[in-house]
C-alpha cells in the first residue's frame, strides 16, 4: 500500500462511478473523474487513505482509509475495484492497516459503519473479528434515501488477542 495521489482517480473511477458499486455509500456514483478526485483528494481524511498496488503489476486494485477521529480512535473504510472483488484484498489490506494502526500509531479503537444489506462488507467486517455494536434504524439519509447502519468495533486488546 502507498499513500492515495490524485492520479489513482482514473483507476478508481470505473468502480466509483458505478451507481450499482456506490449504492452503499453516502453518496451518489461520481459523474467525472474530477469530483472523484477532489473527494479521494479531500483534506478531511488528513492523509489517511492508501492505494493497494499489486506488486506483480503495478495495478491499483483498492483504497483504503483510516480517517482519525478522537481518543485513539480511527474509522477504517475499503473499496476494492469491481473487476478484483472477491479476491480477499479488501481483508489483506484491511489486516496490515489494523496491524499498523494497534501495533505501531497506538490505536485504543478501530470502528467501521456499514449497511445492513452489504452482505459482502458485512461478512469482510466479521472476518477481521470486529464485533457489532450496534443497528441504528434509517440513521442517515444517503443518496437512496434513509438506511440503516451497523455500527462495529474492535479494540486494541481484542486486536491483539486474536493475533498473537
Amino acid at each position: 500500500m502507498r499513500k492515495l495521489v490524485r492520479n489513482d482517480t482514473q483507476a478508481l473511477f470505473p468502480t466509483l462511478s458505478d451507481p450499482e458499486q456506490c449504492k452503499f455509500m453516502l453518496s451518489a456514483a461520481f459523474e467525472t473523474e474530477e469530483k472523484l478526485g477532489d473527494w479521494l483528494c479531500d483534506p478531511d481524511w488528513n492523509g489517511r487513505s492508501w492505494s493497494a498496488i499489486e506488486r506483480s503489476t503495478g495495478e491499483l486494485v483498492a483504497r483504503i482509509v483510516a480517517v482519525p477521529c478522537e481518543h485513539e480512535t480511527a474509522e477504517l473504510g475499503y473499496i476494492t475495484v469491481k473487476h478484483r472483488q472477491g479476491e480477499g484484498i479488501a481483508f489483506e489490506c484491511t489486516q496490515r492497516l489494523l496491524k499498523q494502526l494497534y501495533e505501531v500509531e497506538n490505536h485504543h479503537r478501530v470502528f467501521a459503519v456499514t449497511d445492513p444489506r452489504n452482505l459482502s462488507s458485512n461478512r469482510l467486517i466479521e472476518k477481521l473479528g470486529f464485533r457489532r455494536e450496534a443497528h441504528f434504524v434509517e440513521n442517515i439519509k444517503t443518496h437512496i434515501g434513509w438506511c440503516d447502519e451497523y455500527y462495529w468495533g474492535m479494540l486494541k486488546s481484542e486486536w491483539l488477542k486474536r493475533n498473537r
